[in-house]
């Protein structure tokens, strides 16, 4: 039966109750909390001592606080107990609901386990309810409340100030400012690992806002140009952004360089390698053009980079200008491939373009190829032509027949010796001699036979098509390839080149004179380079001795 003051205790701990957790809620920090957990149960619940043993990330139990004596905050503040001990303690003694009693009777075996705790001993209870220094009371603490969800911690308290076993209202107090202890635990910790995450996040901002900076920075005042393409979709390659430097390098600004991309920009006879580039890691060595029209020699260096872990990607280009490198190349190779004193193809480089032109089968196969293939008549607009312009398809009643395999190379043909002119065309190579050279040069000195060369070579040049080419030998020797001539065509050649070598030459105030004498040779398949120069060699020595002395006497 209820006794008459029953009521008034159960509302003063409702008020106890209200008030301490009330306090729960104003505390700043996880520390704070903890610590407002143990005052409270002290202050509010009506014990002398409490402890708050908080479970750590690898499950152990450490004293995060303690409340109501200085001795045994000193003694177990931030000590740690294994988890196991603990799960033996809240595995026995008496089930106040959620509360765990162990009397000292069974308390006895726990002395001398892992766990932090601060007793005395004493006599025993001279009455049932009366509190023993050895009793246990703990107030377990889980994440979803009612034991249902994780344990987050365990409330010990010990010596009640009324010095008995705490009633039904008392358990039921308790049991609830464990439920309460553990949301406001539970949401300290949320707004500490969200302060902790804001934090982590301003200095990820704040070192990427520097990082961003920095390339910023790099990218503006690179020494060389830097340039930040799109990548993907239908404006891949578009320039989105450009340094000062690249602007320099191309004499444009940043925007129009932004209408372009660097296909727009590249020489069209590089864009072959733009293409061939590959974006990650790339490099290629080509020519972009200036505003002015003129081209200039750059090095393109690709790497891509994202926006974000997830963002779009773009192509950071770096661009060097390596104009002088690439003219003092071109310079060398021109060296190694040029006359030094006239400046035309050497003897090297007239040999590399005659045999770029050569094959090793002889034109003459290609007829016997198509007889052996049912008899084609090689001049059929289907057929293989002996000069090789034309492919045969094997089609229009050649079916059943084996094709001539197809050849992008062009073969070359020697017109029809004789006389008469048949109308077809050939590479024509002129081999001149000068004649009268030796005795200009050993009579006015080197200097006049040099300056008499360089203005043969220059009157030689000045009589061709921009196509062919005039190369000097060595000596008074020139070579002169000129493609697509008949027979006619090479004589008159080989005419106008003579007149225009022997009119007088000035040099140093005199005037002294050359002739030249000419011999025609054809390239044809089958031929090497030193065989065909070797035919018009002799050829030009046939037509040497066939003229009149008279004829091939320099004044001078």
């Amino acid at each position: 039966m209820e006794t008459e003051s029953e009521p008034y205790v159960r509302l003063a701990t409702l008020r106890q109750l209200h008030q301490v957790v009330a306090e729960l809620n104003t505390a700043r920090s996880l520390a704070d909390t903890l610590q407002t957990v143990a005052d409270g149960a002290v202050n509010g619940l009506g014990y002398e001592l409490s402890a708050v043993n908080l479970v750590r990330p690898d499950g152990d139990l450490v004293v995060a606080a303690v409340a109501g004596s200085a001795g045994a905050e000193a003694l177990m503040a931030g000590r740690v107990g294994s988890r196991s001990s603990w799960d033996r303690r809240l595995s026995m003694g008496e089930r106040w609901g959620d509360l765990c009693f162990i009397p000292y009777t069974e308390g006895w075996v726990l002395d001398d386990d892992d766990v932090p705790q601060w007793h005395t001993a004493g006599p025993a209870p001279r009455f049932p309810d009366e509190w023993h220094p050895m009793d246990r009371l703990f107030a377990p603490m889980y994440t979803a409340g009612n034991g249902g969800g994780e344990l987050l911690g365990v409330i010990s308290v010990d010596r009640p100030r009324n010095g008995r076993r705490p009633g039904a209202w008392g358990q039921e107090a308790l049991q609830m400012y464990a439920f309460q202890s553990a949301i406001a635990i539970s949401n300290a910790r949320l707004r500490a690992n969200m302060q902790r995450a804001l934090v982590r996040l301003e200095r990820e901002q704040q070192a990427l806002r520097a990082s961003e900076e920095s390339f910023r920075q790099a990218f503006e005042y690179a020494p060389s140009g830097m340039a930040v393409a799109e990548m993907g979709g239908d404006q891949h390659g578009r320039l989105l952004r450009t340094n000062d430097a690249l602007c320099r390098l191309l004499g444009r600004t940043a925007s129009g360089l932004r209408r372009y991309s660097f296909s727009d920009l590249v020489h069209p006879e590089d864009i072959g390698t733009l293409l061939r580039t590959s974006a990650e890691g790339g490099r290629a060595e080509l020519r972009l053009a200036r505003r002015d029209g003129t081209y200039v020699w750059v090095s393109l260096r690709n790497s891509v980079v994202a926006d974000t872990a997830d963002g779009p990607r773009y192509l950071l280009t770096h661009v060097e200008d390596i104009e002088e490198r690439k003219r003092h190349e071109l310079q060398l190779a021109h060296r190694a491939s040029h006359d030094s004193l006239t400046g035309l193809p050497n003897s090297a480089e007239l040999r590399a373009r005659l045999g770029a032109r050569l094959c090793s089968r002889p034109a003459g196969s290609l007829a016997d190829a198509y007889a052996s293939s049912g008899g084609a008549d090689p001049r059929d607009p289907h057929g293989f032509r002996p000069d090789g312009n034309e492919p045969f398809d094997g089609v229009d009643g050649f079916e059943g027949k084996a094709p001539v395999p197809f050849d992008h190379h062009v073969h070359l043909v020697a017109p029809a010796d004789g006389p008469a002119d048949d109308g077809s065309k050939g590479l024509a190579v002129l081999f001149c001699d000068l004649d009268g050279f030796k005795s200009i040069n050993d009579r006015f000195g080197h200097n006049t036979g040099d300056a008499v060369l360089i203005e043969v070579a220059r009157r030689l040049t000045s009589g061709v098509r921009d196509g062919d080419t005039v190369a000097r030998l060595g000596g008074d020797e020139f070579v002169v390839l000129a493609d697509g001539l008949g027979t006619a065509d090479a004589q008159d050649l080989a005419v106008r080149l003579r007149n225009a070598i022997i009119p007088p030459i000035r040099v140093e105030g005199r005037a002294v004179r050359v002739g030249a004498s000419f011999g025609i040779g054809w390239a044809s398949c089958g031929m090497t380079a030193e065989e065909v120069l070797e035919s018009a060699d002799q050829r030009m020595y046939v037509e040497k001795r066939s003229r009149s002395k008279a004829n091939r006497r320099a004044a001078g």
